[in-house]
């Protein structure tokens, strides 16, 4: 028997129905806004979506089960397309030094950053791992995320990488969809190893292992300062496409002249951290299907202010999409909305173009658009109930959780229920 779900009466309810493409242009501020809409669900698929006037004479609306969404908004569920879910526990020594004005060298001399979050991620137990991770999920669902993507890379050793990984897999049988991604710059093989040395391991050794374990979809590379040169990531990416494994760009600050364009040639789904990128970088991801990752949380965090050119690059027609950057080290935050926020307040995108860029833009970044990102008929039911009844107040407050509902595949991960006073 069917499993079937009408939700109704939402004041309004955002499709994000567009071209099958990732969207820019005039298309990134079109929402596929509908008053009073509806949505109708059938065993976890989207059967459905218009007025709820013509949704509820619908034959299959007459024995469903209803879920009120009246003078609330209704919109596709987040996709964060970029985190470190399993990166040990939170980092209070470096915060504390952090906020007191120390420097990066300065942490890890005191015995905190990078090193430390590695010892962290070797000493604990994989159960231990997971079981940190998936509280970061939970929080995450709590905040309106249904896809969340999540890299290695903290872990600087092969064995520390492999646990990261198997941790990825573990959290795969949650409900909520989970991509792996293996993060690799600075992986050391042995003192003496160089770079050429070490290219050649993970192109022979830890990529065909990774591929035949299952357990990455996506690699990453950073091309910067200290981490891969152009030459080094185009040898490696090469390596992961023969293997069927899609890939993805670190291109920060301080990245490689021609890391932008390397990452359109191979076919990248994202690029990530963009923040220093020409006016002839932007018209290449323009003419391309490579989406620019925008991560406005670190830098929030970090108290910098080089925020990535957001109005530019949605002005020239670049694919954008908005992720937390979720990590104990430099943004330990799981909440879209606030990132959603961010982007608005320090980017100057506007609610739409910033909604646009953390749902269907972000499943654009995963290769997932075709089932999820956008509420369309056929596609995974994946979808957000607001406390509010205009999309814009999403960005309109800070730090504030408007989610009322969350679901995933058709099945209610979350519904807050309504504060109880009590009677005087």
């Amino acid at each position: 028997m069917n499993q079937v779900t009408l939700v109704r009466g939402a004041r309004q309810l955002l499709t994000l129905r567009g071209p099958a493409g990732p969207r820019r242009g005039d298309d990134v501020r079109n929402l596929g806004l509908i008053q009073d809409g509806a949505v109708l669900i059938v065993d976890g698929l989207i059967q459905e979506v218009g007025s709820s006037r013509r949704l509820e004479n619908l034959a299959l609306a007459r024995d469903a089960e209803e879920i009120d969404a009246t003078g609330r908004v209704v919109m596709p569920g987040f996709v964060d397309s970029h985190t470190h879910l399993v990166s040990g526990p939170p980092r209070m020594l470096d915060y504390e030094m952090r906020m007191a004005g120390a420097s990066r060298e300065e942490i890890a001399l005191a015995g905190g950053g990078i090193l430390a979050l590695s010892r962290a991620i070797g000493e604990l137990s994989a159960h231990t791992l997971a079981a940190q991770a998936l509280r970061s999920i939970e929080e995450a669902v709590r905040h309106g995320t249904t896809t969340i993507e999540t890299k290695s890379g903290f872990g600087l050793t092969e064995a520390c990488e492999i646990k990261i990984l198997r941790v990825h897999a573990e959290l795969q049988k949650q409900p909520v969809t989970v991509v792996s991604t293996f993060l690799s710059d600075r992986i050391p093989l042995s003192d003496q190893a160089g770079p050429d040395q070490y290219l050649d391991w993970l192109c022979s050794h830890l990529l065909p292992l990774l591929k035949r374990r299952g357990l990455a979809e996506f690699v990453d590379a950073r091309c910067e300062e200290g981490a891969f040169t152009v030459n080094q990531a185009g040898r490696y990416f090469n390596a992961a496409r023969q293997l069927g494994l899609g890939v993805k760009m670190h291109a920060g600050r301080g990245s490689n002249t021609g890391a932008i364009r390397l990452a359109v040639e191979v076919g990248a789904a994202s690029v990530d951290h963009v923040t220093d990128v020409s006016e002839e970088e932007a018209m290449l991801l323009t003419q391309s299907n490579t989406i620019a990752a925008l991560l406005p949380g670190a830098v929030f965090y970090l108290g910098r202010q080089d925020y990535a050119p957001a109005r530019m690059l949605v002005d020239r027609g670049v694919a954008v999409a908005l992720a937390t950057n979720y990590n104990p080290e430099t943004s330990p935050s799981q909440n879209m909305q606030m990132t959603v926020a961010l982007a608005c307040r320090e980017m100057k995108m506007t609610p739409a173009e910033a909604l646009t860029a953390a749902t269907i833009n972000g499943a654009h970044a995963l290769r997932r658009a075709s089932t999820i990102g956008s509420l369309e008929k056929g596609k995974r039911a994946d979808l957000l109930m607001l406390s509010v009844p205009d999309y814009r107040e999403i960005p309109y407050h800070f730090g504030v959780n408007l989610v009322d509902l969350v679901m995933k595949n058709g099945v209610t991960l979350l519904q807050r229920s309504e504060v109880k006073w009590p009677a005087r």
